[in-house]
């Protein structure tokens, strides 16, 4: 019996041994291995790039845009361009946009500072484009370097305030009254911080990136009573002589942002005539200035501001017209609505105006024109997931008595004999602007938005002429008149 019970306890006692060395060799739980590593540096986002010291971030948003009675940006109706007046049936009565952002931002530690990097582009189809219509198009808002105080590329120019034309509405571009380039500018800016959220910047800009005026030569000017009802009068800019300079002060605070912005711009036109011999006028430096107050933590309400900047420009009208508004093409900076007849006999009543950064004519001086505008815009936050906001602005451009005569020159010389109802030449135009928008954001990063606005183009002509006609508008009779237009657009963004 003891031999029976030594061989079991001697056994036991080798088992355990046995499973003793096994569990010793059993691999011990490796620790989670962190693939991307969280980089807390710059703010949520950012992840080191493996193998490297620099950060990257990655952004972007999908976006439905509807606009009605106009064009995209809720343009206005009053080009062929936005379709619904020059263009008549045929025009649109509503366009669409698709689009896809995306955008990089790196960031790198150096002795010299941080060097960042950033790139946003937009992959996008709109209705009546005239790109690959399955394609659409691929845009470049933002490719920029910074480093040691300088910003080097194309970035948000130095002249425009922190909340641009987007202090409550959903598109910048025509909202005027003052300066938009929502999608940058290339320049070499560079930038002190003084501390305490002050700082100043001075900026070498590209003078014609998207946003350059318009320039109206009497003696080349191509002005008849069909391009009358259409604004579609040739741009007399020449190439591109001297950049832009520009510069602001700004204070950022807890309650308020306030910034002083400053601006040259190069008066370079082509010739008198349409060829070299022809001669042409000498150069003319335009300026702008600008203040932008911004005033946030208001007791209506957290998250409520109130966005305000007035502007005044001679010889830059970009300062106060700009954005997609601003191209260098014809009818880039010319506005035209038509409406009902207004005089016994005629046909249809119109405004159109001519927004023009300088005139001249054979033999003659560059004649820089003054404009000047204000913007507001109120943000009110019923809740964190509705908002109401209202906009508005006034814009007021006038030109000297020379560009005047050589307008109404140009302008008797087309009309000619067929001025009647007591016809008047003044080229002197305002446009009064006032919108809401209203905006549902039911979960994070998920907003729902429809804007309204309505738009009042204040001309200064009088009288009638019998046109020619022009695209679908009959040989007729036509009267000036001022117009007011309504445009809308409903949008949908998702941000990650």
């Amino acid at each position: 019996m003891s031999k029976i019970k030594s061989l079991i306890l001697g056994s036991a006692a080798v088992l355990a041994a046995s499973a003793g060395a096994q569990a010793a060799d059993l691999p011990v739980k490796a620790k989670a291995v962190q693939y991307v590593k969280i980089c807390s540096l710059y703010g949520a986002g950012f992840y080191y790039i493996p193998g490297t010291d620099t950060c990257i971030k990655l952004g972007g948003y999908t976006q439905l845009d509807v606009n009605f009675n106009g064009g995209n940006y809720d343009q206005p109706p009053w080009t062929a361009a936005s379709g619904t007046d020059v263009a008549g049936r045929p025009g649109d009565m509503y366009t669409t946009r698709a689009r896809n952002q995306f955008n990089i931002d790196t960031r790198t530690a150096t002795e010299y500072g941080v060097v960042r990097t950033f790139w946003a582009s937009n992959f996008e189809f709109s209705t009546g484009a005239t790109f690959n219509a399955s394609t659409g198009n691929l845009t470049v808002d933002y490719g920029f370097i910074q480093f040691a105080g300088f910003t080097l590329g194309k970035a948000v120019g130095t002249f425009q305030t922190p909340w641009g034309a987007y202090g409550a509405n959903n598109n910048t571009s025509y909202l005027l009254g003052g300066y938009d380039n929502a999608t940058g500018i290339t320049q070499i800016a560079y930038t002190w911080q003084f501390g305490n959220g002050v700082s100043a910047q001075v900026g070498v800009e590209d003078s014609r990136t998207i946003d350059r005026g318009f320039m109206f030569n009497g003696s080349n000017s191509g002005v008849t009573t069909a391009t009358m009802l259409t604004s579609a009068y040739t741009n007399n800019y020449g190439g591109n002589s001297a950049p832009d300079l520009a510069a602001n002060v700004k204070i950022d605070q807890a309650a308020f942002t306030l910034q002083f912005s400053g601006a040259a711009h190069a008066n370079h036109a082509a010739y008198y005539g349409t060829t070299e011999p022809s001669g042409h006028p000498s150069d003319k430096y335009g300026y702008a200035a600008s203040v932008g107050l911004q005033l946030k933590n208001l007791p209506t309400g957290p998250g409520d501001k109130l966005s305000l900047d007035g502007t005044w420009s001679k010889g830059g009208i970009k300062y106060l017209i700009s954005g997609v508004t601003g191209t260098a093409t014809a009818q880039g900076m010319n506005f035209t609505n038509f409406g009902g007849a207004a005089f016994a006999g005629s046909y249809q009543s119109f405004a159109t105006v001519l927004a023009a950064d300088s005139v001249y004519t054979g033999g003659g001086n560059l004649e820089l024109t003054t404009a000047w505008g204000f913007r507001g815009a109120y943000v009110h936050n019923w809740s964190p997931n509705w908002e109401t906001d209202l906009f508005g602005s006034y814009t007021r451009v006038d030109y000297n008595a020379n560009a005047t005569a050589i307008i109404c020159g140009v302008q008797a010389a087309a009309v000619g004999a067929t001025a009647a109802n007591g016809y008047s030449c003044n080229p002197d135009f305002n446009i009064w602007q006032i919108g809401t928008r209203t905006a549902w954001t039911p979960v994070q990063n998920l907003t729902f938005s429809a804007e309204v606005m309505y738009t009042f183009l204040d001309q200064s002509n009088t009288g009638s002429f019998t046109s020619a006609g022009a695209g679908v508008k009959p040989a007729a009779v036509y009267d000036y008149k001022d117009q007011g237009m309504w445009s809308g657009n409903i949008r949908v963004r998702r941000t990650w």
